[in-house]
């Protein structure tokens, strides 16, 4: 993995991401992966699995923020970062901020369900007791293409 300070940190953590996206749209699910890094280590991952599992929660941030609350033994992540490939819906956005996570990078936007600031923008509601460092837009284009070629193919 890349130098925990190095510039290339988020590029190479949201390529991991990707894999996990890409895996999800293989299983027929929409593609979107989740990785989240405590320090420098990948502490969890997560893919879109809400078909297969018949849960409509199962999306891949939800999927990574559980599966790293079982790591580090708590629900709170502090000092954590979770990169995703799509900008979080609402769901995801207000499970981030209550997972006390620092810092949040995504990929593509998500002009229809995006709540990091394309409908919404959770993370700056002034009521809420946690701040989240949001950036986006980290490999859009590959992120974004991914979605739009699975969808092309449903279409």
């Amino acid at each position: 993995m890349a130098d925990a300070a190095g510039p290339g940190r988020d590029t190479a953590y949201m390529r991991v991401a990707l894999e996990h996206a890409a895996a999800a749209g293989a299983r027929g699910e929409v593609p979107v992966g989740a990785v989240l890094v405590h320090g420098a280590d990948i502490i969890a991952t997560g893919a879109n699995a809400p078909i297969a599992s018949h849960d409509p929660t199962a999306h891949a941030e939800i999927e990574a923020l559980r599966a790293g609350g079982r790591a580090l033994g708590s629900y709170r992540l502090t000092d954590s970062t979770l990169y995703v490939t799509l900008e979080p819906c609402v769901m995801c956005a207000a499970a981030i901020v209550h997972a006390r996570v620092r810092r949040l990078v995504f990929g593509a936007w998500d002009p229809r369900a995006g709540a990091a600031g394309s409908i919404t923008d959770v993370f700056a509601l002034p009521q809420l007791n946690h701040r989240v460092d949001v950036f986006g837009g980290v490999l859009m284009e590959e992120c974004a293409g991914l979605l739009q070629r699975f969808f092309a193919e449903r279409r």
